[in-house]
Order: structure tokens, then C-alpha cells, then sequence
């Protein structure tokens, strides 16, 4: 017996004749890679050469800053933890934040240090807190690589500083800047601080979006010879949040200018809808045999889609259940399938599912219920509907 079919539309369509569907291909950058996704998503809206390995200088660091907010998150070091410097920390070229050996930094200080100023000394000071040497903190970067699913990275430092066996590509890293925007959002706000000041030298965040795009809030510079210029950036606009990766520019205006490029074509020509919650009700269906007469249906997480923008009123769903639904049935039991299409093209399909738990009726209750289906599938074959 099939399955049955309930089709509505998820909002009030306005016009009879919906607007031409114009999307333009998306830019090319001038660039080694690139990708731009959708965060909350993970829609890809434009890429080229995002699975290629390159070296990816000091967006090294938002790995860095990642561990650091694991390790706070779960309890194991406080922002107000005191960090020794090392000879070693001390003596790191490159971006610094200007550490003296001997000195101690607050944890706090010293992710300013790395976020704002790009600091190589402060990266190795705090791989060394966390870890005991930068070589077991790289340990921690890598495994934190592979729960995030990054499968084309390795960290060999907590710098970015070249090493041939030190890799990853854009694609991991808007993977890995998505997942920090949504469990650290208090860390991730360091991102957006235009400058900070250390040992009275003040130095400005190495983001130059920051300063010209108010919508974008971070995220990380980065550059060595063997690199190029290369910039990770996250702007939200309207409920939006995109982030795109630009890896290999010649310079630091074309990185910038290049990244404007993405988000200017994600945020004119897509928007992120927002359609269920977990736990939403969307149907509601009779139950054969069980204490209670019906069941809500509902998805388990919440929903969302990229679309591209203006289409959301062409949006439409469909929910196919069981046709006969008998108890007992468990909450979170799958009885059916939601299916988001536009245009005609299925976007996404989820199961629907018990938003509670429905027991059997008694003897006396089930064999009613069976007589009434019995003549309810011979009169209408409609079994599902309340």
C-alpha cells in the first residue's frame, strides 16, 4: 500500500508567476583556492582548488585557537591562567606579539596575542602551556582535525611557519571556521577586536575587512613566500552567515579585495531560511490500537536551506507517512519522509518522526480499532488523516 502524501506550501505564494531565476556564475579570484560556503548549511556557493593541499601560513592559527577554547571549554586551563615564556617563545620570528622570556602572560593576553596580533611567540607559548612542547600540541591540532572532518589537513606547528608536511586546503578551513563559530561563539568574538595593545605596543588586527566591512566579524590573516597572501573571513548580513577562504593572492589588497568579491555574490544572490525547529509539530496523524487516537510528526534537528534569494515563497513540502500506523510506538520513531523541493527539484529529504511515545491500548481497545480499520481501508482507503 503506498505511502500517504500531504503537500503544502511553506509560505503564502504572492505572485501566480514567479520572478526568472537569474544566478550568475560566481567570480574567479586570482588566487591558488577559494571556497565560499553557507555556515549554518555548509553550502558550497563558489569554489576552485578548495580540496587542493596548500600551505596555509597563519590561518594555522584558528586550528591554534581552537584547542585553546577546547582546553578552557573543558575545564582544563581559565583565561586567567598564567602562562610562563619560554627561551624558545621568546626567540619565534616572524608576526609577534613582543613576549618577553621569563615573563608570565595571562591565557586571556595571550589569544589576543595570536587572534589579533598573529603572534608566533604567543602560539608556541600557549602550545607549550596546553601541551608541554609545540611537537605534542601539533598531536592535539590534528586530532581535533579529524573529529571536525578535515580530511586534507596536517599540522606540523602551532604557527604556520613552512614545513612541507604542514598542509591543509580552503575547503577544511571553512569546515574548521564554522565549527568554531558554533561552539566557541564567546572565543570567537576575539575575532572581530580591531586592535590590541601589549608591553604598550599597540598593533591592529592584520584583517583589513574588519575596517571596511562592518558586517564582517573576523576571522584570520596569513602569509609566508611559499603560501601567498591568504585570508579566512566570516560576515553576516540578515541572518545570513557565509565564510569564505581565499588561499595564494599576490598581495595583501588582492586577498582583501578578492574575499569582497565572494561575499558580495553569496549575499546578493543567496539567503540562508530558516524552516523547522526540532521538535516543530508538522502533521499530525491517526494511530490505530494505541492509548491515544494520534501522533505529531516532526523532525529531530533543526532545518534550514540556502536558497538562492527572492525564491523562498516558491518553496514547497512534502511529508509521506505510513499509511497505517499502529502503537506501540516509540518518541523519535521514524514513520515517514519530508521532502523540500523548489522548482520541481528536491533540495533535501528528512525523516519525520514521534515527538512522543504512544502505548497500546488494551485488548478490548485493539480489537475495536481493528474493526474500524478494517471498514475505514474498504469505505476510504484514507487511513492517516485526522
Amino acid at each position: 500500500m503506498p505511502k500517504i502524501v500531504f503537500v503544502m506550501f511553506l509560505f503564502w505564494v504572492l505572485k501566480t508567476t514567479a520572478a526568472p531565476l537569474i544566478i550568475p556564475s560566481a567570480p574567479q579570484l586570482a588566487v591558488e583556492g577559494y571556497i565560499l560556503i553557507d555556515s549554518t548549511t555548509g553550502k558550497i556557493l563558489a569554489e576552485h582548488n578548495s580540496q587542493v593541499r596548500l600551505p596555509p601560513a597563519s590561518l594555522t592559527k584558528i586550528m591554534t585557537s581552537y584547542v585553546i577554547a577546547s582546553e578552557i571549554k573543558q575545564g582544563r586551563i581559565k583565561l586567567s591562567d598564567s602562562v610562563p615564556v619560554s627561551v624558545k617563545a621568546w626567540r619565534m620570528e616572524g608576526s609577534r606579539m613582543f613576549i618577553q622570556e621569563g615573563t608570565s602572560i595571562s591565557v586571556e593576553d595571550l589569544l589576543r596575542g595570536i587572534i589579533i596580533h598573529s603572534g608566533n611567540d604567543a602560539s608556541v607559548a600557549m602550545a607549550e602551556f596546553v601541551a608541554g612542547s609545540e611537537e605534542t600540541f601539533s598531536e592535539l591540532m590534528n586530532a581535533q582535525a579529524a573529529v571536525i572532518g578535515m580530511p586534507n589537513s596536517q599540522f606540523r606547528n602551532a604557527t604556520g611557519l613552512p614545513d612541507e608536511a604542514h598542509y591543509t586546503t580552503a575547503a577544511d578551513l571553512a569546515r574548521l571556521t564554522s565549527a568554531l563559530i558554533e561552539g566557541y561563539p564567546e572565543h570567537y568574538k576575539l575575532y572581530r577586536e580591531k586592535y590590541f595593545t601589549y608591553n604598550d605596543i599597540r598593533q591592529a588586527n592584520r584583517n583589513s575587512l574588519l575596517f571596511r566591512n562592518e558586517n564582517v566579524d573576523g576571522v584570520k590573516t596569513g602569509y609566508t613566500k611559499a603560501a601567498g597572501y591568504c585570508l579566512v573571513a566570516s560576515s553576516e548580513q540578515n541572518g545570513t552567515r557565509l565564510i569564505s577562504v581565499v588561499m595564494g593572492a599576490d598581495s595583501e589588497r588582492n586577498r582583501a579585495s578578492e574575499t569582497q568579491k565572494l561575499l558580495t555574490y553569496g549575499f546578493r544572490f543567496f539567503e540562508t531560511v530558516d524552516l523547522y525547529r526540532a521538535g516543530d509539530r508538522l502533521r499530525k496523524v491517526k494511530v490505530w490500537g494505541g492509548l491515544h487516537e494520534s501522533i505529531q510528526l516532526g523532525v529531530e534537528d533543526n532545518l534550514a536551506l540556502t536558497i538562492p534569494r527572492g525564491q523562498r515563497d516558491q518553496l514547497t513540502a512534502r511529508i509521506q507517512v505510513d499509511p497505517v500506523i499502529k502503537a506501540p510506538l516509540t518518541k523519535g520513531q521514524a514513520l515517514g519522509t519530508l521532502t523540500l523541493m523548489l522548482d520541481g527539484e528536491i533540495l533535501v529529504e528528512r525523516p519525520v518522526l514521534a515527538l512522543n511515545a504512544v502505548a497500546e491500548a488494551g485488548f478490548l481497545g485493539r480489537i475495536w480499532d481493528e474493526v474500524r480499520l478494517f471498514f475505514t481501508e474498504l469505505i476510504s482507503g484514507d487511513t492517516s488523516a485526522v
